[in-house]
């Protein structure tokens, strides 16, 4: 007998304990006993060598395992990670006889004031079939991973008396074939198990009905028992069944979150409902949540811990949402399941838009698989009940989430009639919310048009035809796929979404890196494909959020916060704009602050006195008086919570603009034509003086390795064309281009060296070997009379050199280097696509607080439009070019060679690197190519530089 779950997620009154148990229950405490902590367990290799002696185990020689959690994360075989293929044989339904399978025992005393009630045993999640048995008797099996399952054992235990609950689960099933979830294949028992009291008559399944229009609602609540509902808050009191008006309320959206206390009374006992008056409505081709616009600032977010895996803990899920909030997401697709029904909750609570997805993905079968390829699931009559089974089980247990705005169908299984089975099913059983699938790529049946990686071209093709794909609303459910050093170009994607009201947003690929923690050899770090020896694994694809394993924010994360901020303050010399880009709140709960900083030195800070803006207005208001504009003057302006809120306190900052007020001079874009500025007239010593030097040991030639300054004290000083590698270059093969050029193994020689017109000119070849291109580089090295040296450096490609570059820049050698300050961009590393969240400032740091810790390292830490810098008693200066500022302890080959963060040992020796020009960082291990705007194109650059101690 298989056992699903067919009833909405409804709370008892007096308990309160609706996060873990779905029905109304006895109204005390005492109605749910919680099953989770240590149960006995054995691991068998397969089905066939698993004991037949649940009915009664000698637990004697069983290990115990905490529940919930994974099994491969206790020690019992391995993690192993793909993002499309499936471990084991395609062959559905059958899966491999080697099915490791784990047994779990535990023993529970029924309370004896359960007399009377109806006994069911509920779990939240086991990942992938089991079977439950009680005293040794079968109950029944299910599946669907990530959705609940409910056993009702009342005629196998009594009250009073203990009973021994044993589950066996199996790694593989006939489900595996359809939660092909790019993530960790982890096995479990991996949610709550808990066993609950039902009063007879009590209600079982609820479902609240509400809408919202011109500050008037209507409430309906459906019950399988009869009742009446009582909201004391809006002084209602109507029976079940019937549609209510509501003549004011105040309605329910992410932004102002509000909810209503409900109690359904019946005969059997009371429930506690929340109530969300909104309404979801497509109009004109917009999808509107109370009549407002909604543009999806979105996540998607897969459910993992780091060292627990999918095994959640409520903290565990708040964070995830007080994250979210405090960074303006305002909207969270559950990629691709079901998530734990807690995260639900919060997402009412606190606030956020929720796409729910079903617990279906086939991505191992191809979109359109063609003979002899097996059909996809989606295409196979005998996956339909399934299908359509999970689909139910989905909407029947989060109907009554206000934050839920569109259902899912699942993700990336191609086309077939299993998925508008689904689509019917959801659509007849809820009608009030949009149904979305991103592979119905010709919008035959769903309400939302959906489509994930799409260039920002294509966006703009898709906005400007508003009639293509019958006009539905447009979102991204996947794009700006942050894996490493990424992504690149969000700011793009937004100009896009604000201007064309089709285009409503997206979900940034993904939330959160799925690093395991592990150590090997005293050595601590995040675990991703392969590295627990799979023979099939798709390597770091896994680590592909916004957030780091450990929570932390990514610099991606920084610039997606930047870009979707939900103010915008921009101006210039004559005034400062404001624009409000919040769906429903003016700005009446935000202070705003003024600083004035000269070339990084704050002279002036105060409060900047701004009128209430309404959602979607903007307002110009004067630069405060008396500013003393000099070279490099800058005023940021920040808005600020007034206020407390439920997720950050006052003064949290939600926006800020940065806004120069003089004019730039002098300084060029680098990697354009070779300068022709002027050098210093007087310089020091003239040409005696520099053969001297030369005579006395101080060669500014080193061999055909590079130029040494003596004078300077750096060392190796040389052309650099190469970068670590980002994923954005390794996995659309740009990176083996760039090796196939050679850029990855340049030599340098020395082509002439001598004084030309007061200054030594030195010119150097790089090229690679065995190819017939190469850079040809002027350096013009001039002494000024206060000590410093000027470098004026032109490069010329000759030959058949390739069309693009990793980066173009100096790199030099450094006695290992202890502080570093510079003026520039900060704090976070920035390049030319992702410098929206760059605030030019003063910085200082270690070397090792320059680096950001990719979980594959790679190149990072580049901080673009540099005007000085200062490590240790160097100064490099903007002469007058800005420049691009790396600094680590490796070179980029180590970067580019390192697996895991712990393979990077810092010597004696500190790398720096001056960029002309980098390439830009994109999304293209799974998105666009870079664009050519941002492309590095090799062709004729110079810069000029100021070196001093």
């Amino acid at each position: 007998m298989s056992v699903t779950y067919d009833h909405s997620y409804v709370e008892d009154f007096a308990s309160g304990a609706g996060v873990l148990a779905p029905r109304a229950r006895l109204d005390d405490d005492s109605a749910r006993v919680a099953l989770g902590g240590e149960w006995s367990f054995r691991l068998s290799p397969s089905v066939a060598e698993a004991p037949d002696d649940l009915k009664d185990p000698d637990l004697s020689g069983w290990d115990t395992i905490v529940v919930p959690g994974h099994w491969q994360l206790a020690g019992y075989g391995a993690p192993a990670y793909t993002n499309i293929d499936y471990p084991f044989p395609v062959d559905p339904p059958h899966v491999p006889t080697a099915n490791p399978t784990g047994d779990y025992v535990r023993t529970v005393r029924v309370p004896a004031d359960w007399d009377g009630s109806r006994i069911v045993l509920r779990f939240e999640g086991v990942d992938s079939r089991f079977a439950v048995f009680v005293d040794g008797n079968p109950v029944g099996w299910s599946s669907g991973s990530r959705l609940p399952s409910e056993f009702e054992i009342t005629d196998l235990v009594a009250p009073g008396n203990e009973a021994q609950i044993a589950v066996r689960v199996h790694q593989w099933s006939a489900g595996s074939y359809v939660e092909d979830q790019d993530m960790w294949w982890l096995s479990g028992i991996f949610r709550e198990v808990n066993l609950l009291a039902l009063r007879p008559q009590a209600p079982t399944d609820v479902f609240v009905h509400v809408s919202y229009a011109d500050g008037a609602g209507t409430v309906k609540v459906d019950s399988d028992v009869p009742g009446t509902v009582v909201v004391e808050e809006l002084g209602l009191e109507f029976p079940t069944g019937f549609e209510t008006p509501v003549a004011a309320v105040e309605p329910w959206s992410a932004e102002s979150p509000r909810l209503y206390d409900a109690v359904l009374r019946t005969a059997g006992g009371a429930v506690r409902l929340k109530l969300g008056f909104r309404t979801v409505a497509i109009v004109d081709g917009v999808l509107t949540v109370n009549g407002n616009r909604v543009l999806f600032n979105g996540v998607n977010r897969h459910e993992f811990h780091p060292d627990r895996g999918r095994a959640l803990t409520e903290q565990d899920m708040l964070d995830d949402v007080l994250i979210m909030k405090r960074a303006g997401i305002n909207a969270v697709r559950t990629s691709h399941y079901p998530p734990h029904p807690h995260f639900l909750d919060l997402c009412d609570q606190y606030g956020l838009y929720v796409v729910d997805e079903c617990d279906l993905e086939t991505h191992g079968f191809g979109y359109e698989p063609q003979p002899p390829k097996l059909p996809n699931p989606v295409m196979d009559a005998r996956f339909e009940a399934d299908l359509v089974e999970r689909m139910r089980r989905m909407v029947e247990r989060d109907k009554n989430h206000p934050s839920i705005v569109i259902w899912s169908l699942g993700n990336e299984c191609g086309m077939g009639d299993n998925l508008k089975s689904m689509y019917a099913f959801a659509h007849d059983r809820d009608p009030s919310r949009p149904v979305h699938y991103e592979r119905d790529t010709h919008a035959e049946f769903v309400d939302i048009y959906s489509q994930m990686y799409t260039s920002p071209e294509d966006v703009e093709r898709i906005g400007a035809d508003s009639t293509s794909y019958r006009g539905l609303p447009f979102i991204l459910c996947e794009y700006g796929h942050a894996m490493g050093n990424g992504p690149g170009g969000l700011s793009d994607y937004h100009a896009l979404f604000e201007k064309y009201p089709r285009c409503q947003g997206g979900f940034i690929w993904e939330f959160i890196d799925h690093g395991l923690r592990t150590t090997v050899d005293g050595r601590e770090f995040y675990a991703y494909g392969g590295d627990f020896g799979e023979e099939i694994h798709d390597g770091n694809f896994v680590c592909d959020g916004l957030l780091f394993p450990d929570r932390t924010p990514s610099p991606g994360m920084l610039e997606y916060i930047k870009v979707i901020e939900p103010v915008v303050i921009t101006g210039d010399s004559t005034g400062i704009t404001i624009t409000n880009r919040h769906e429903v709140l003016d700005t009446s709960h935000l202070t705003f602050r003024i600083a004035t900083e000269v070339a990084g030195e704050r002279v002036a800070s105060d409060a900047l006195t701004v009128p209430p803006i309404a959602a979607g207005k903007t307002v110009t208001v004067e630069l405060p008086a008396g500013i003393d504009v000099q070279p490099e003057t800058w005023v940021t302006v920040t808005a600020e919570l007034a206020g407390n809120t439920t997720w950050a306190e006052a003064g949290h900052r939600i926006a800020w603009g940065q806004i120069r007020l003089d004019q730039p001079t002098g300084a060029r874009h680098v990697g354009g034509a070779p300068s022709s500025s002027s050098i210093p007239a007087e310089v020091a010593g003239g040409d005696e003086a520099r053969h001297a030097r030369q005579d006395a040991g101080e060669d500014v030639v080193a061999g055909v390795h590079g130029i040494d300054v003596a004078s300077l004290g750096v060392s190796n000083l040389r052309l650099d064309v190469w970068r670590a590698p980002i994923d954005n270059d390794v996995i659309p093969g740009v990176a083996d281009a760039w090796k196939e050029a050679g850029l990855h193994r340049v030599q340098q020689r020395v082509v002439s060296a001598g004084l030309v017109d007061g200054a030594w000119e030195v010119v150097t070849r790089t090229a690679p070997p065995a190819l017939q291109w190469g850079l040809v580089a002027t350096w013009r090295w001039t002494h000024l009379q206060d000590g410093s040296v000027v470098l004026d450096l032109s490069v010329e490609p000759d030959g058949q050199y390739p069309a693009t570059l990793p980066r173009l820049g100096i790199t030099f050698e450094l006695p290992k280097v202890g502080q570093v300050e510079w003026f520039g961009t900060g704090p976070s590393e920035a390049y030319v696509d992702t410098r929206a969240a760059a605030v030019v400032g003063k910085y200082s740091g270690t070397v090792a607080q320059l680096q950001t810790a990719y979980i594959r390292p790679q190149e990072n830490g580049h901080h673009i439009d540099t005007r000085w810098a200062q490590l240790d008693s160097l100064r490099v200066e903007a002469a007058p070019d800005l420049f691009g500022l790396t600094v680590r302890d490796w070179t980029s080959a180590d970067l580019a060679n390192a697996k895991h963060a712990p393979d990077l040992v810092a010597g004696d020796t500190t790398y720096v690197t001056l960029d002309l020009a980098q390439a830009g960082i994109g999304s293209n291990s799974c998105g666009p190519a870079l664009p050519d705007r941002y492309t590095l194109h090799t062709a004729p650059a110079s810069i000029s530089v100021r070196f001093a101690r």
